[in-house]
């Protein structure tokens, strides 16, 4: 049985799984507040998976670093209070919709660029391409099916609008060869960053008092 979290986007999905069979599921819409509305539907998670719980599967992203942060945290913690695994699945694999087995996905990456992905079996196929405005145009217009987990569809293209669900990614990684999930556990949770991360220096050195 397994508990899957996302809050990647604006719009928070929690999910109990086991097997085919959905025993919990909820959602809500926070644009910056998902640490003051995620506690209660996960205490109520908790308590549909009672003793049964194996393992705690959160949606990495990318999308809202402080969503992803705050679902790390919450699963680590559970983790650790059951002695339970947990592991980080892309958020891009599981769209709310009834998707194909290939598709692509396009998002916002701020400062006028644009993520472009490729999924296939539940995969991403390579790494997220950034990519300019004209690009982004460029790449849509080919044939296949697009979706994006922007509130609003980037450069008001045609795409088909989709969230993360919490329920898909929790049978995703049930799904997923014993060897694999090991290797998965494994591995930190860390958020799915679009770029490295920007670390500020200070520009001299701090004074130290004489003693």
């Amino acid at each position: 049985m397994l508990l899957a979290l996302d809050l990647s986007t604006a719009h928070g999905s929690i999910a109990v799984v086991n097997g085919d069979d959905v025993l919990f599921r909820s959602s809500f819409q926070s644009e910056r507040s998902h640490n003051a509305q995620v506690f209660a539907p996960l205490r109520e998670a908790l308590a549909a998976a009672g003793n049964e719980l194996t393992g705690v599967v959160i949606g990495n992203g990318p999308g809202s670093y402080t969503g992803v942060r705050i679902a790390i945290a919450a699963a680590q913690g559970i983790a650790l209070s059951r002695n339970i695994w947990c592991v980080g699945w892309s958020s891009l694999t599981a769209p709310d919709l009834d998707a194909p087995s290939n598709y692509a996905i396009i998002g916002d990456a701020r400062r006028q660029s644009f993520y472009i992905a490729s999924v296939k079996n539940d995969r991403i196929l390579s790494d997220l391409e950034i990519v300019s405005a004209d690009v982004a145009r460029e790449s849509t217009a080919d044939c296949g099916i697009w979706y994006t987990f922007d509130a609003k569809p980037p450069l008001g293209l045609p795409l088909l609008s989709a969230k993360p669900d919490a329920a898909k990614l929790a049978k995703i990684v049930q799904s997923l060869p014993a060897s694999e999930l090991a290797t998965l556990i494994t591995q930190p949770l860390i958020p799915h960053y679009l770029a490295e991360a920007f670390i500020t220096l200070p520009k001299r050195p701090a004074h130290t008092p004489t003693p």
